[in-house]
């Protein structure tokens, strides 16, 4: 089994278990202003486990693409990436614990063949102060359906205090058994659901908890202990609750929200608890290796060094494909982050020419079935990831003359200042790792507590911008953010109208204090095309359009006319927004009955004259391609 035919067969599974397959949304999360990136599969389906009607039904099923950049400096060891792929079932208020922990056995030891005397299971211990109880239905499910195999799984408590204890179900609280985009229900903010969850581990053999040079050598070994021995593959979250301002209440749905790793499984398939050896990696794996005449597995430093590449390469693949090239800002900062420490790390590999374009074709092949938009994209992968590797490899070699210039001032303090270290991170984008490398050759310091605090005064300066930037957003749903909602759809509209059919959406972003509009066009906009474009939005408003939506067939909806971005999530049935006559064919002129018809999930007003006075404020160039406007109503 192939790690893209067990994709397949999970999504088949749910299939004939009457789940609709919805395509994976884009790392670049739409209308969340709260995030950079699609982290978890759970992520796009908020409206809908808050209630709102999903166009494909009540049972849905997909693969999402998913992106962490906390996890950045975490990626080296054997399991943590960047990017990876969640497996994900939902449902939206219809079947429960009942059915969904039978389904995730059946498909675990009988579809993929994991042997259930290697599977461990974890559920909530409870907590009576949020009077929320423990969670002794899924754990006497899990016990069932190992007596049915004949093995009598023992349930015990406190593991984490008194290991194993030969247990196969364990409880576990809230910072490893609750599930919620924000944590712990301590940091869950006013409106957030959650829930309790059950987690699935793989066992990959005892004497990995028994190796003398572990860590956790001397520590009770349970399945969440980090000795190496247990993989979690996969966790159902039953999300049941809200939080409001009195503490924890029902939701009006019970919903599930399974999310499995993909390659985490496939580990456990070939029973190999490195996922950089499942086979999406070996193209680019086998190319590293005769690159830089080095074998993966044979050196602890080097093998750190080719898990960096092959995560980062890919994960900035994917990241270009949705539309986030290497850039000094926002989604696109992480981009350039990955394919300069990707460099770097190959370097460490003693792999001195361009090899960037070449991982990345790798990259596009193994997933191009899965992904056909990275076909679709591949030419611009290609060229924004040969441009930033060139540039990339032109820094490092300034930022060596500039350090060669430094040391004949160190002779004296025999240390490189905090000032001079952090000079050629900041301006030359030279990585502090490399600083201290060529210093210790040198037999000189670098003063890393100096830097360290520049490094995190500038990055307590950037979270202030990022946290006033991004601060509300539509994913509060308060009243101002649904009027630049709809307003988008306006914009798109007019902009289409007056600068050509070409003016397509590229992203969105909005606040309650303005929205930013990205849209495909070669020139800046003339003073005449940005008052035409703001007439034209202002007179839809004062027309004062109904806006209502309905559920089409995806064909039915394009002959009608929608446009959109997003549609591909969706599947086959989707939900589109009409402003005027649902019946009517759009025609982005205020004297029609219609004005536009877009593929949208929602929410928006229920009148344009809602909205008030629009006004652009700016535009400018986003990226190549590309121009941004920015706008406000009054």
């Amino acid at each position: 089994m192939t790690t893209n035919q067990l994709r397949q067969k999970y999504l088949d599974f749910f299939r004939l278990k009457e789940h609709a397959i919805v395509a994976s949304a884009s790392l670049l999360p739409e209308n969340d202003t709260t995030t950079l990136f699609t982290g978890s599969g759970m992520q796009p389906m908020i409206p809908f486990l808050l209630g709102e009607k999903h166009p494909l039904g009540t049972r849905i099923v997909d693969s999402q693409k998913s992106f962490r950049a906390q996890d950045i400096d975490e990626v080296g060891d054997n399991r943590h990436t960047t990017f990876f792929e969640m497996l994900g079932n939902w449902s939206l208020g219809d079947y429960f614990k009942q059915e969904q922990i039978p389904w995730m056995w059946e498909f675990l030891t009988k579809v993929v063949g994991l042997d259930p005397n290697r599977l461990y299971f974890t559920c909530f211990r409870g907590n009576e102060a949020l009077g929320i109880p423990k969670d002794t239905e899924s754990a006497e499910l899990w016990q069932k359906l190992f007596k049915e195999v004949g093995i009598d799984a023992t349930i015990t408590d406190f593991p984490e205090r008194d290991g194993m204890q030969n247990g196969i179900i364990f409880y576990y609280d809230e910072k490893k058994n609750w599930w919620s985009r924000s944590g712990v229900p301590a940091k869950m903010p006013v409106g957030e659901p959650g829930g309790p969850d059950t987690e699935m581990f793989w066992d990959f053999g005892i004497e990995l908890g028994l190796h003398e040079k572990s860590l956790w050598f001397d520590k009770p070994c349970h399945v969440n202990c980090d000795c190496g021995r247990f993989m979690e593959i996969g966790n159902n979250v039953f999300m049941e609750y809200r939080k409001t301002e009195k503490g924890f209440e029902k939701l009006k749905q019970r919903n599930v929200d399974f999310g499995g790793g993909l390659e985490r499984m496939m580990a456990a398939k070939i029973d190999n608890q490195d996922v950089f050896l499942i086979d999406l990696f070996e193209p680019m794996r086998e190319t590293l290796q005769a690159l830089s005449g080095k074998k993966y597995g044979a050196d602890h430093t080097e093998t750190y060094a080719f898990r960096v590449v092959l995560d980062h390469l890919r994960a900035a693949t994917f990241l270009i494909a949705d539309g986030a090239p290497p850039s000094n800002k926002d989604q696109g900062y992480f981009t350039r982050r990955l394919i300069r420490r990707s460099v770097r790390f190959a370097q460490k590999l003693g792999i001195t020419e361009n090899f960037c374009v070449r991982a990345a074709e790798q990259v596009i092949e193994m997933y191009h079935e899965a992904y056909p938009d990275l076909v679709t994209k591949k030419a611009s992968i290609i060229l924004e990831m040969n441009k930033e590797e060139e540039k990339f490899r032109r820094t490092l070699a300034t930022g060596l003359k500039m350090f060669e210039m430094m040391l004949q001032s160190v002779e004296d303090s025999v240390a490189i200042s905090a000032d001079e270290a952090f000079d050629l991170y900041q301006s030359y984008g030279f990585p502090i790792e490399i600083t201290e490398e060529l210093a210790r050759e040198k037999n000189v310091g670098v003063d890393m507590a100096g830097f360290q605090a520049k490094l995190k005064a500038h990055q307590d300066l950037s979270r202030a911008g990022a946290e006033k930037k991004f601060k509300g957003g539509l994913a509060d749903h308060s009243d101002t953010s649904v009027k630049y909602h709809t307003a988008t759809h306006l914009l798109h509209a007019a902009l289409r109208k007056i600068l050509g059919e070409h003016a397509e959406q590229r992203g969105s972003n909005i606040t309650p204090e303005r929205l930013r509009f990205d849209f495909a066009h070669p020139t800046k906009m003339t003073p005449e095309e940005i008052k035409a474009t703001e007439d034209l939005v202002n007179a839809a408003i004062e027309r004062d359009y109904q806006v209502s939506w309905q559920e089409l067939p995806l064909a039915e909806a394009k002959r009608l006319g929608a446009i959109g971005l997003f549609e591909e999530k969706y599947g086959e049935k989707v939900k589109v927004y009409t402003v005027g006559d649902p019946q009517g064919m759009p025609e982005a002129d205020p004297t029609a009955t219609t004005f536009s018809r877009e593929f949208c999930g929602g929410p928006h007003v229920e009148h344009t004259g809602v909205i008030g006075h629009f006004k652009i404020v700016k535009e400018e160039s986003c990226s190549a391609g590309v121009r941004r406007i920015k706008a406000i109503v009054k």
